[in-house]
């Protein structure tokens, strides 16, 4: 049985979702699944953008089917070499024998890598302004490299204004049916959805995302079709303004997320005094993690989310609490800048943690470290005064 939705009254979705997956890249938690979108367009010339992941090869093609009802796929637009997008290529290749593959020459390189297919003749190349018409639609093609991957392209149809997005504007999360932004509480129930998958996925790339934007800017765009998540035809600055504020590493809020690593508990009720004493002072938004039991994803997110960043971490084997490493690693490599951290650290003989710490933070960009203060295993009733002034600077750095 199919399941599919018309974006327009020519273009379909026929994207499947995936809720039986637990680690989207085999490394991030999604609890609520996945959608892997793709679209038709039923012109006088078929085109489909993009395929799904393996996994729900079967529901893809039953979607074809149903709404090619006999019509051969004249073109297939690959614009992101990903398996969780490309993996129903070689598939196609051989079902619509005549279907040509639209592609920039980096992509042609990874079908070969990733496929033993005889391409000769199959194949339209395309670069950056290219056109392509099917009929009534003009596909315009928009290099968008390092979004994420090299090859990747964006399609804009001047038709309908409607800009076939690739994995820019994805987010985590399969589509229960209402596929576009006006039919679901997005800012409620899927933004932070989004902001995980932008800060992790795309978030080492801010400057080619910054590009892309300002490529999209000069086009009259009226409607989104990303490759994950919800279809965009209202309110799209909404989301835009998000992007261009995480590409550009600005926070979203002037608030604190407080993430502590913590052995036996005592760091932690350090944080949790901390955080009262920044409610007290009229700080809100505030959020507090373990990260021992927070994946480091969600870390990420709350890092592009808030201005200021407090670190609070025991000394474990003479160095870092192994899951504060592990979210500085994640922030070096995800490009974290321009935040203000302060840091707690922790440890009963030798409290070594901070400095290391100060150390890391050094070797990202634009990264202010706003103050120290360290604990020799319990933070004591007499150190109240020294709290209340590390709570007030960060107060006041804010």
């Amino acid at each position: 049985m199919q399941g599919t939705r018309k974006v327009t009254d020519d273009i379909v979705w026929v994207g499947c979702n995936d809720r039986r997956l637990a680690l989207f890249e085999n490394l991030f938690p999604i609890p609520r699944g996945v959608s892997y979108n793709s679209y038709l367009i039923m012109d006088e010339k078929v085109a489909l953008m993009d395929t799904v992941d393996a996994s729900v090869t079967g529901q893809f093609m039953e979607n074809l089917e149903y709404v090619l009802a006999g019509r051969g796929i004249d073109y297939l637009v690959v614009q992101h070499m990903e398996p969780d997008h490309c993996a129903n290529i070689e598939e196609l290749m051989k079902r619509y024998p005549d279907m040509q593959v639209v592609a920039n020459t980096k992509t042609v390189q990874m079908i070969h890598q990733f496929f033993d297919v005889e391409s000769d003749g199959r194949v339209t190349l395309v670069k950056e302004g290219d056109t392509l018409s099917t009929g009534e639609h003009t596909l315009r093609f928009v290099m968008a490299p390092m979004v994420h991957w090299p090859e990747v392209m964006v399609t804009y149809d001047e038709k309908d204004k409607i800009l076939f997005s690739a994995d820019a504007f994805g987010t985590f999360g399969a589509l229960d049916g209402n596929i576009f932004n006006d039919e679901i509480d997005f800012e409620k129930d899927w933004l932070s959805e989004a902001r995980r998958y932008y800060s992790n996925i795309v978030g080492k790339y801010g400057v080619q995302v910054q590009s892309l934007l300002k490529k999209a800017a000069a086009l009259d765009v009226a409607m989104i079709c990303p490759l994950h998540g919800p279809v965009w035809r209202s309110s799209l600055g909404f989301f835009i303004d998000k992007y261009d504020k995480w590409s550009r590493y600005e926070p979203e809020e002037d608030s604190v997320v407080l993430i502590y690593g913590s052995i036996y508990g005592h760091t932690e009720a350090a944080v949790n005094s901390l955080a009262c004493r920044l409610a007290d002072a009229g700080v809100k938004g505030i959020k507090v993690y373990d990260a021992s039991s927070t994946h480091v994803s969600d870390l990420i997110a709350e890092i592009f989310r808030c201005s200021h960043v407090v670190l609070a971490c025991a000394t474990y084997n003479g160095g870092i609490y192994p899951p504060i490493e592990n979210l500085l690693s994640d922030m070096k490599a995800l490009s974290v800048q321009k935040r203000t951290v302060a840091l707690m650290d922790n440890g009963t003989w030798a409290p070594a943690a901070g400095r290391m710490i100060v150390k890391r933070l050094e070797e990202m960009k634009d990264i202010t470290v706003l103050e120290q203060l360290s604990i020799k295993s319990v933070l004591r009733e007499d150190r109240a005064e020294d709290l209340e002034t590390f709570a007030r600077k960060i107060v006041e750095a804010m």
